[in-house]
């Protein structure tokens, strides 16, 4: 008789990059690797879904909504070779979440520290607009992903799409009440109870850092109540 495979983050990351749920997305991601931008001509495209990374003992979870078609879809790291991700990294790295301030590559050396990073949806949609159904197929792997991070006790959501998907994916274990409103606001935070507290912060996107909705003091901000929250002491030797 076959004992069957307990699951484990690496699992999750296989099945993952092997998806093919959503021919949409697939056929989208393929054509974005084919053609490329200009800029990145010479550069070969990992055009698969993108699997979450980080440290398995870590206490926050980071949830985003998708790779990027020029970010992610081609460096196969979530928020990683994009405008976002360099602003998101920066910030994560003087919060003392992250051994470097760049992400440039899957084999740039950063590390993730007390920290696990994952999107919504795992394939670059286009528009960045994943439609709800393709949502839907991707929510099993960040529900297997938080019961495999059993040491979470902060999630930082970025973006109000973020916060819904994770809300959804929450209400099917039962983890908040089905009815139970979650506004979403900068700075808003929510306590899941148990030590378990939601954080969110606007999308390190474009459109939000450019016209500076969103400002590098912003995000530090909503990671230094993460770090408060956690106990732990950033960068600089002093609980901000």
């Amino acid at each position: 008789m076959t004992r069957p495979q307990a699951d484990s983050l690496a699992r999750v990351a296989r099945e993952v990059v092997a998806c093919q749920r959503c021919p949409r997305l697939r056929v989208w991601c393929r054509h974005v690797a084919k053609e490329k931008v200009r800029r990145f001509q010479d550069q070969a495209y990992w055009g698969r879904p993108v699997p979450g990374f980080g440290e398995a003992r870590a206490r926050l979870l980071i949830v985003g909504l998708a790779p990027a078609a020029h970010g992610g879809n081609r460096t196969g790291r979530v928020f990683t070779g994009d405008r976002s991700g360099d602003f998101l990294f920066a910030a994560l790295h003087r919060a003392g979440f992250a051994s470097q301030a760049t992400s440039v590559a899957r084999d740039d050396g950063l590390r993730l520290i007390d920290c696990y990073v994952a999107a919504a949806a795992r394939c670059a949609p286009p528009a960045n607009k994943p439609l709800p159904t393709e949502m839907a197929r991707c929510r099993e792997y960040l529900s297997r992903e938080w019961d495999l991070l059993e040491d979470l006790r902060a999630v930082l959501v970025l973006g109000k799409l973020a916060q819904d998907a994770l809300l959804v994916m929450l209400r099917e274990k039962a983890r908040v009440p089905p009815r139970k409103g979650f506004a979403f606001g900068h700075g808003v935070v929510h306590d899941l109870g148990e030590g378990l507290k939601v954080f969110a912060s606007y999308h390190p996107s474009q459109q939000n850092t450019f016209t500076g909705k969103l400002k590098p003091a912003d995000l530090d901000a909503v990671l230094a109540a993460v770090n408060r929250h956690l106990g732990r002491t950033p960068p600089g030797g002093r609980k901000r």
